[in-house]
């Protein structure tokens, strides 16, 4: 185990070039284009998770909103590939960096004001200002409004960067106190490992989930402008 807690959350590279690219592209080489008649086992899951969490996604849409299903469906599958990429050994997890959190969430969220604003002005306009408002306070709430909707994609980023980063740590934490207790008590060492293998299983849980809750909120942006 590394000595320094944030040593696993350094950009890996080889002779000082970054290795990111590589990493951000290696989820594309998993969900590969099929090449048989008749899909295997793994790309019958495969599509059947996809149609399943596309028709819990966009069931709430319109014909406009269902234009953005790839692009969900690609994010989700992105998130996921790459949370759980940084779970093996020696690995490296592009989520937990803030920047490029923030790089996915930006334009999304841009694109869904955008849109909202070019197809519905008024009622977008109208999000600033509930009805039946008084007067004194319609100042105020249009600040509150106007701040809540530019606080959206720095919440969507920070949620995403702070649960994977919080894991990681926690996973780092415990299994440098697994390896300490090996030469104190071997029986605290076992129940160390034990809660650490307990500890990885719920990580796998909270990378899929995490790229879920980040899509289904953009998804749910979506749905507010269109």
């Amino acid at each position: 185990m590394n000595e320094n807690l944030f040593t696993p959350f350094i950009c890996p590279s080889i002779m000082g070039v970054s290795t990111l690219p590589i990493i951000i592209l290696f989820p594309c080489l998993i969900f590969s284009a099929p090449k048989r008649w008749l899909p295997n086992r793994m790309q019958i899951l495969q599509i059947w998770l996809i149609r399943l969490i596309t028709k819990q996604m966009m069931l709430m849409h319109n014909k406009l909103g269902r234009s953005w299903t790839l692009m969900l469906m690609s994010l989700i599958l992105f998130i996921a590939t790459t949370n759980l990429l940084g779970l093996l050994p020696y690995s490296f997890t592009p989520t937990t960096q803030l920047s490029m959190n923030l790089g996915m969430a930006i334009p999304l969220w841009m694109g869904t004001v955008v849109m909202g604003f070019r197809n519905k002005p008024k009622a977008s306009l109208a999000h600033f200002l509930p009805q039946g408002t008084p007067t004194p306070l319609i100042p105020m709430l249009i600040i509150i409004e106007t701040i809540s909707l530019l606080i959206q994609p720095l919440a969507l980023a920070v949620r995403l960067t702070a649960n994977i980063t919080a894991g990681h740590l926690l996973i780092h934490l415990i299994g440098s106190a697994a390896l300490a207790l090996m030469s104190i008590s071997l029986a605290l060492s076992s129940i160390t490992f034990i809660i650490l293998f307990l500890l990885t299983i719920l990580e796998f849980a909270v990378a899929l989930i995490q790229a879920y809750v980040f899509t289904l909120l953009v998804s749910l942006y979506l749905h507010d402008n269109t």
